[in-house]
């Protein structure tokens, strides 16, 4: 549509041979597809898609032109003021494919909301696949080989060692957005479990750090001192065997992931790496077999004396007031505060008060053991730009995603997203303060600091700035991968619990399986 509008008035005020100046305003016009779902194939795997498109885009173009007018039966050159206006679909600007690993419902409906801003911002649509945490590693594989990566990736650290090594991520893409937000700003442990000689090989976003919840009021009552190394956490656990509580409960199922995440903590407590500098393997040593052996028996005599327990069992029976410690992430905070129906405290006390054990209870994100010192098990979640990426546009998502929209993204599940970017070079503690004044959980939902002291809060904050992992500062993150996949020390644990293993015969037989673990990934390379 073209509409023109004089002014008489002023065109006779007009000097002849004048030019005159048009303003054109184009206004590109593209079709709103936000929300819209369509399903990709991936192989076997069918993971969904939303894509969000750019809103309209305002162009002005400036035109000089003349206009040749009768003006009394003569012809002169006048200057009239013309306002046009010309409607035109714009060129399609090509998305970005954003993977995430958060796929719940309600989480990926906040995830929909930051990426509508980002886009709404700078104009470059996104289209978010949700993929399965464990399904994503053979997914990317397979894009891999298609060559058809996405831009960018939320991802746990356990991939990141293998994706940069096969070619998936790159390092100085990611190292780019690093110094261009302050690396000053982000947590050093985070960037250390990523380095290499080409820089970090993804960008922190945001983790979270294990711990041991204990009961505050069951403690003071028996005079207890807080777990926070070997000797302490066995004293408090006789003590509330003996007062008719379940001392600790941690993993010691074979088949499960969280026997290896909750054995690693006190295993990095006790001193005991996965591997030294050089790669070799160094399981087979006095620190581990001491380490081995302390746990096997905290679980046997004084824990869930049996080799069936995961995080399910550890939180049901804190929640119901039988156990006196548990060892969990911080993905429980919520859940202990009564915010979410499905998981609900049912300790006796509960029934007035839903939050009585968050009120009662404490958190030891670092202890340590006699041959070690404090340490603290934890996840760290990345944002990798890939080799096959829009570099470009990848690397403004992944700065918007840290600046302008991460609270928000932090604020998809508070609970067990700690900022591992901890404010700006003007503020260094802007988004520490803000994740303290988020809310969490799931039917009703409240600041943590409602149920949590500021205390608490700093101390789980600080502990999850500082955690650690096996293998991944010594760049082992492959190996890493593979033995939580075969659960080579559950399984062992497991024997010793049963009376199959001395914690001697555990450690040698440990060291021979992860180092056939390692030779073998040596011959795939």
């Amino acid at each position: 549509m073209i509409a023109y509008k004089s002014n008489a008035d002023r065109s006779n005020l007009c000097d002849c041979n004048r030019q005159v100046l048009e303003i054109f305003s184009i206004r590109r016009l593209i079709r709103d597809e936000e929300n819209l779902h369509f399903y990709r194939r991936n192989g076997d795997e069918t993971v969904e898609v939303t894509r969000v498109v750019t809103e309209t885009e305002v162009q002005e173009v400036e035109v000089t032109r003349v206009v040749t007018e009768v003006v009394e039966g003569e012809a002169v050159e006048v200057t009239r003021v013309v306002e046009q206006i010309v409607e035109v679909e714009a060129e399609a600007v090509a998305p970005i494919v954003f993977w995430s690993t958060e796929n719940q419902p309600e989480r990926a409906e906040r995830t929909k909301g930051i990426i509508e801003g980002f886009t709404a911002e700078t104009g470059i649509p996104v289209e978010l696949v949700l993929v399965d945490e464990n399904n994503i590693d053979s997914i990317m594989a397979a894009n891999f080989a298609a060559g058809t990566l996405p831009d960018v990736a939320f991802f746990p650290l356990d991939f990141a060692a293998g994706w940069y090594a096969e070619g998936i991520l790159d390092a100085s893409a990611a190292s780019s957005v690093v110094e261009a937000l302050d690396a000053t700003t982000f947590s050093e442990g985070s960037l250390a479990l990523v380095d290499t000689p080409d820089g970090p090989t993804a960008v922190p976003s945001d983790g979270w750090g294990q711990f041991i919840v204990y009961r505050t009021d069951l403690f003071e009552e028996l005079g207890l001192e807080p777990p926070t190394d070997f000797e302490s956490i066995r004293t408090a656990a006789e003590a509330l065997e003996e007062a008719g509580f379940i001392g600790i409960m941690s993993g010691t199922d074979p088949g499960q992931v969280f026997t290896q995440q909750t054995f690693e903590h006190f295993a990095l407590a006790n001193g005991v790496s996965l591997t030294d500098a050089d790669g070799n393997v160094t399981l087979n040593t006095p620190e581990m077999v001491e380490v081995l052996d302390y746990y096997s028996k905290l679980m046997a005599e004084v824990g869930p004396k049996d080799t069936a327990t995961f995080w399910d069992q550890s939180r049901a029976l804190y929640f119901a007031g039988d156990v006196g410690m548990t060892v969990w992430s911080p993905f429980i905070l919520d859940e202990m505060a009564g915010l979410r129906d499905s998981v609900l405290p049912s300790c006796d006390e509960c029934a007035d008060d839903p939050a009585f054990i968050a009120k009662n209870s404490a958190f030891v994100p670092a202890f340590s053991g006699p041959s070690g010192s404090e340490a603290q098990y934890g996840q760290v979640s990345y944002l990798g730009i890939t080799t096959g990426a829009n570099t470009e546009a990848a690397q403004t998502f992944v700065e918007y995603w840290l600046s302008d929209g991460y609270l928000d993204w932090l604020g998809v599940a508070a609970e067990g997203k700690f900022p591992m970017r901890r404010g700006t070079t003007e503020n260094s503690t802007e988004y520490i303060d803000g994740w303290g004044n988020l809310e969490v959980g799931v039917d009703r939902r409240a600041p943590l600091s409602d149920f949590y002291s500021e205390e608490v809060l700093e101390n789980i904050i600080q502990g999850a700035n500082n955690i650690d992992r096996w293998g991944f500062t010594e760049g082992q993150g492959q190996l890493v991968s593979a033995i939580y996949s075969e659960l080579v020390i559950p399984q062992a644990i497991a024997d010793i619990i049963d009376g199959f293993l001395t914690p001697e015969d555990a450690a040698v037989q440990i060291q021979e399986q992860v180092e056939e673990i390692q030779a073998a990934l040596a011959t795939e390379e």
